[in-house]
Order: structure tokens, then sequence, then C-alpha cells
């Protein structure tokens, strides 16, 4: 069952490492100034693209599976398509604990597959505007 109440995105957000999958070097992209605003609010940004070295001031990883610290909370900017391949990097690690697919992001199949392995998912939803709405 998708994280529907506040009290389910609450606890996402007392998790404190978000690795951000498609995380953009360039300001005025969503995939950066959400983190950005993620990171401003205390939260430690691991940003997952192979394009940039750095990103927001921390190390850019190439994928998931090359992130060698724990991470807690998978966000995603890449399209729908790349869901279930995203999926199986976070199903081989064991620190994740939520899966972030950002407003306009969704694979059904895929959240069901994170779902039946413990992780809270959420799908469709910013989580940059559902912490200000909660947190402020």
């Amino acid at each position: 069952m998708p994280v529907q109440t506040d009290a389910e995105l609450e606890r996402i957000f007392d998790l404190d490492t978000i690795a951000v999958v498609g995380c953009s070097s360039t300001p005025g992209k969503a995939a950066h100034d959400v983190p950005k605003y993620m990171q401003s609010r205390g939260f430690e940004v691991v940003p997952v693209n192979p394009f940039a070295d750095e990103v927001l001031g921390e190390r850019a990883y190439d994928s998931l599976d090359a992130v060698d610290r724990d991470i807690a909370v998978v966000d995603v900017f890449r399209p729908s398509a790349e869901v279930p391949g995203i999926v199986d990097d976070v199903l081989e690690r064991d620190d994740v604990q939520a899966l972030w697919l950002q407003l306009g992001i969704a694979d059904d199949e895929a959240a069901a597959r994170a779902e039946d392995a413990g992780l809270a998912v959420v799908q469709n939803k910013c989580i940059k505007v559902e912490h200000s709405r909660l947190r402020g």
C-alpha cells in the first residue's frame, strides 16, 4: 500500500540521508533546486549523476550501487520508464527504507516490488512540496 497519510510522510522526513537519482548540477532545474532545498533543511543529500563529479558541494556517484555510504531514502528524478531498474538497484541495498518518485514519475509494478520488500513508497509527489507543507 503506497504511503498515503501525513503521518507516513512524516516518518520519511525523520530519515536524514537522501540519495537523489538524477540529481542535476544545473540551478533552476527541479532536480537541482529540490535537493538543494532538502539539503538546506538539514538532510544529507547524496547526488547520483554519472555526468557530474560534484553536485551541491557533495561527491556525485555514478549509480546507486556505487554509493559507499548508508542512505535511507532514494528520491528519483528520472523518467518513469527507468523506475524498474532503479528499484532493482534499491533492492540490492539493505539500508534504504523509502523510495520517493517525484511529481510525474510513477510505476505501480515497480512500486509494489519495493513495498513488498518493506520500503515506504511515494509516487508522483514532490518531496519539497510535501516537506514544506508538513514542516515548513
